[in-house]
This record gives C-alpha cells, sequence and structure tokens, in this order.
C-alpha cells in the first residue's frame, strides 16, 4: 500500500455559532447598549466641558482683574480692590489656607487611621459597627453646624491649651501666645481636622477590609503580632487608599469656608506665631466680601478662587501621580 498516495484529511468544518454566541454579537447592537454607551459618554465629556467653562470664566475674569492691579498679586499683604489704583494680593490668603490645611491634615490623617484600624481589626464587631455608624454621622454634619460649634464652643476653650504651648514651646516663636481670643489659624485647623476625619476614616476603613485574609493568616502563621500584621500586611496594602482618603480630607480643608468664616478673626498680615490672631484664606475672604464688592471687588475675589482652583487641581493631580507609583499595592492587583 502506497502510503505516499494518502491525501491528508480535511480539517472540519466549523459548525453552527451557538446560539449564546449569536446573542452576544447581537448584544453589542441593541438599543439598550447604544443608548447606554452614548450616555456614558456624554457624561464623561460633560464633565471635561465644564472643567474648561469653570476655567476659562475664572481666567477671564481673573486677567481683568490681575491687569488693573498696581501690586504684586502673588505677593503683596494688601487686599483693597476698590482702592486708585487697586492692590490687592493673596500672600495672606495662600499663606492661612495651607497652614491651617497642613495643621488639620497633621491632625487629622493619624488619628483617621487609627480610628480605621481600630475597627476593622481590634474592635469586636459589634463596638466596630457602633463607633463606624457614628464616624457616619459625623460626616453628615453640615459645615455651618461645626462653625457655631467652634465659635461657641471650641474657641473659648481654647486658652488653656495656648496657655500650655506658649510656657513649653513659646520660645520657639510659632506657639507664642500673647493673650486675646483664641480665633487663629491653629484654631481653624483643628476645627478643619474634626471635618476631615470622617472622610478620611471611612475611606481608610472599607481600603483596609479588602486586605486579603490569606496575608494576614500567612503573617501570624509566621509568628507575627499583631501590630506586625498590619505593618506588614495591612498598611502596604492600603497606603494607596490612605493617600486617596487624605487628599479628599485634604480637598474639603482648602475649600472650607462658613466654618472657617464662623471661628478665624480674619486680618491681612502674616503672623510667625500659629496662636495670634488673624490671618485669612481663601474661600473665607471671597465668603464674607463676595456680596458687597465692586465688579473689580469682585474680579479680583474670583481671580484669588482661581488661584485655589489651581492648587485643588495641582493636589489631586500630586495624589494621582503617587497612587499611579503605588498601584502594586491596590485592591484591584492583590
Amino acid at each position: 500500500m502506497d502510503i505516499t498516495a494518502q491525501k491528508p484529511a480535511a480539517p472540519p468544518s466549523p459548525g453552527p455559532a451557538a446560539p449564546e454566541d449569536k446573542g452576544a454579537a447581537r448584544g453589542a447592537t441593541r438599543p439598550g447598549d447604544r443608548i447606554f454607551l452614548g450616555f456614558s459618554r456624554g457624561s464623561g465629556i460633560f464633565v471635561l466641558v465644564l472643567m474648561a467653562a469653570i476655567a476659562a470664566f475664572l481666567t477671564y475674569r481673573a486677567s481683568l482683574a490681575i491687569s488693573k492691579d498696581e501690586a504684586n498679586f502673588f505677593t503683596s499683604f494688601e487686599w483693597n480692590p476698590t482702592g486708585v489704583p487697586p492692590e490687592f494680593g493673596i500672600a495672606v490668603l495662600a499663606f492661612g489656607t495651607v497652614v491651617s490645611s497642613v495643621i488639620a491634615m497633621v491632625i487629622a490623617v493619624p488619628i483617621s487611621v487609627g480610628i480605621a484600624l481600630f475597627i476593622t481589626h481590634y474592635a469586636p464587631r459589634r463596638l466596630g459597627g457602633t463607633v463606624g455608624y457614628v464616624i457616619d454621622l459625623l460626616a453628615a454634619v453640615p459645615s455651618i453646624v461645626y462653625g457655631l460649634w467652634g465659635a461657641i464652643v471650641l474657641v473659648p476653650h481654647m486658652d488653656g491649651l495656648y496657655g500650655w504651648l506658649d510656657d513649653y514651646l513659646g520660645w520657639t516663636g510659632v506657639f507664642a501666645w500673647e493673650g486675646g481670643p483664641a480665633r487663629s489659624l491653629l484654631t481653624v485647623g483643628i476645627l478643619l481636622a474634626l471635618m476631615i476625619l470622617p472622610i478620611i476614616t471611612n475611606v481608610s476603613r472599607e481600603v483596609f477590609r479588602q486586605v486579603p485574609r490569606m496575608h494576614e493568616e500567612a503573617a501570624l502563621a509566621l509568628g507575627a503580632t499583631r501590630w506586625e500584621v498590619i505593618r506588614m500586611s495591612v498598611l502596604p496594602f492600603g497606603r494607596s487608599g490612605v493617600i486617596s482618603a487624605s487628599m479628599l480630607g485634604l480637598g474639603r480643608a482648602l475649600g472650607e469656608t462658613m466654618a472657617v468664616a464662623m471661628v478665624l478673626s480674619p486680618s491681612f498680615d502674616i503672623s510667625a506665631s500659629l496662636l495670634d490672631a488673624g490671618g485669612g484664606t481663601f474661600a473665607q475672604n471671597i465668603a464674607s466680601k463676595f456680596n458687597e464688592a465692586t465688579v473689580m471687588g469682585q474680579d479680583a475675589l474670583i481671580a484669588s478662587g482661581m488661584v485655589l482652583f489651581v492648587i485643588t487641581l495641582l493636589v489631586n493631580g500630586a495624589a494621582r501621580l503617587i497612587i499611579a507609583r503605588r498601584k502594586e499595592y491596590s485592591g484591584a492587583n492583590a
């Protein structure tokens, strides 16, 4: 028998597509999918257009004011846009906004991470649920209520803390206190810390709950203590989430208006001591002066708002870069 004469068997012809395959192919062209795709795409485009419109409005109105400003807009301590000639600057506002927000972050972030770890890894389930519920309630309190509490309760009771700081740290100049009401950037920072604490705690808590159980069990099996488990397994996994939560809290602190306006005693000067009354923030200055401002004054306030807008964008961009560099710790990659 001649083997070479045999023809190779023809490959089997593909059969008809299964009904589910046809349905999947048709699913991409169904009216509901097209509508949903258009709605989703339109929503994304709308956000970009809205941001561009806000940026264009702020830039246009700010350019009108800055072109008439006879002082240095970035370094001047004056705020007199209705003068002849108009002179105004954002040095005091930028300093107050950044300092009060940094104080709030220094206080709120460690406490928030500690509360989140307590709820997820230390507290009994019933106690953890109760604490989490209280934190959720704090997040729902309006800013004006925080402001009233800060002006009526917090400010009068800060004298003891201010006196202690002056006695032991007054030699630094940063915590020197000469008496007077505690309507300073330090008080504002403490109040802002209370306001952003629920935001950071809630996000951090949800991130810590996503830590793979096998990571913790493996560390415990190797003889690690509870703290070593948290340090080696939980915190590295949730670091990017904590950073995201902190940036959300920072954004809230940078733009807070009513609570700051009710607690701070505004003045356009910069003091070396955090305990001296005075200072100002972008949001507080805009809220307190916009209704009574002239057209030129409104343009000047909008120019300061543009700077706050840029600062917020830079903060969010920096957070995204940090998270992108540490994406190996995200829950999606676990």
